[in-house]
């Protein structure tokens, strides 16, 4: 079979979506994937806001020279991991501003037959996990990529909350734990191996 290249792209107030997203990565390459690229979503917000949040202050601090997702990260990936906290149900705007750049290469056909997975964060159990990751879906299915979702293909991810559209956590400010680790890990070598049947 044909390795692969994948990207994952996150966007991350606070650091839960970065930790998902780096374990994302390190996933994909024991899974086999040929290069895998992490980039993160440009901060858009404006800087009295992120101040008022000293989480989100720091973090921003902490990351500003991490590698941000360009379009030829979506066009050079076979498949693509996104990792972005919910905003009401929807995405961030920071991440659908993103997304409003991507005319260019949906109408050229580049991102038709890519492999695509999603996974989410928010602050409680409830607070728009699944209607976020549906929100990210509609995008992609605009694009005519092909999306795999997690389901439930194995029990690791019945520990890790049940969601059947992709892992979804509640970011408490607490590193998520093992189990979460455990069904990211099962996505993504779920999703590696659908890029590279594809491919084959």
């Amino acid at each position: 079979m044909s390795q692969p290249k994948v990207a994952v792209i996150f966007y991350s107030a606070t650091g839960t979506n970065h930790q998902l997203a780096q374990w994302a990565g390190e996933a994909a390459k024991k899974a086999g994937a040929a290069e895998v690229r992490v980039k993160k979503i440009q901060e858009t917000a404006p800087q009295q806001a992120i101040d008022q949040n000293e989480a989100w202050k720091k973090y921003v601090a902490e990351n500003k020279d991490f590698p941000t997702a360009e379009l030829d990260d979506l066009e050079w990936a076979d498949a693509i991991i996104f990792s972005t906290p919910t905003r009401y149900g929807n995405l961030p705007s920071q991440l659908q501003a993103f997304f409003d750049t991507t005319g260019g290469l949906w109408s050229n056909g580049k991102l038709a037959n890519k492999i695509v997975s999603g996974m989410t964060s928010a602050a409680n159990p409830h607070g728009g996990q699944e209607a976020t990751l549906l929100s990210l879906y509609k995008t992609v299915m605009h694009w005519g990529s092909i999306i795999v979702a997690p389901g439930y293909t194995d029990p690791c991810l019945f520990e890790a909350g049940g969601n059947p559209y992709g892992i979804s956590v509640t970011a408490d400010g607490n590193t998520p734990g093992d189990n979460i680790k455990k069904a990211v890990t099962h996505q993504v070598k779920r999703t590696v191996e659908m890029a590279e049947k594809f491919k084959s």
